[in-house]
């Protein structure tokens, strides 16, 4: 059993626009939650490898990471302390 150094033990929270773009997954594509979710659990556990693809994000959103949802669409969130911050998680940044 690997011991877990990064685990987040706190649900994420999610900023208003976040909050707002995981709804309407919710109420749009199902598939789409389904991976949005299986995305938050990786981040839980590492936060800056894994799936999606993460990548640190520069300029204004410097700070930030960046996961592929799709082709299309990315979860865009923060880590800080024990706190996983999710700005968004549709449309590209």
């Amino acid at each position: 059993m690997r011991k877990c150094i990064n685990y987040f033990v706190t649900a994420p929270k999610f900023s208003t626009r976040g909050w707002e773009d995981y709804l309407y997954w919710q109420a749009t594509d199902r598939a789409l939650l389904k991976r949005i979710n299986l995305l938050l659990q990786e981040i839980a556990r590492e936060p800056f490898t894994g799936i999606g693809k993460p990548e640190p994000l520069k300029h204004q959103l410097s700070g930030f990471w960046s996961r592929r949802i799709d082709l299309q669409h990315r979860l865009v969130y923060s880590c800080h302390d024990e706190t996983i911050l999710i700005a968004q998680c549709r449309d590209h940044y």
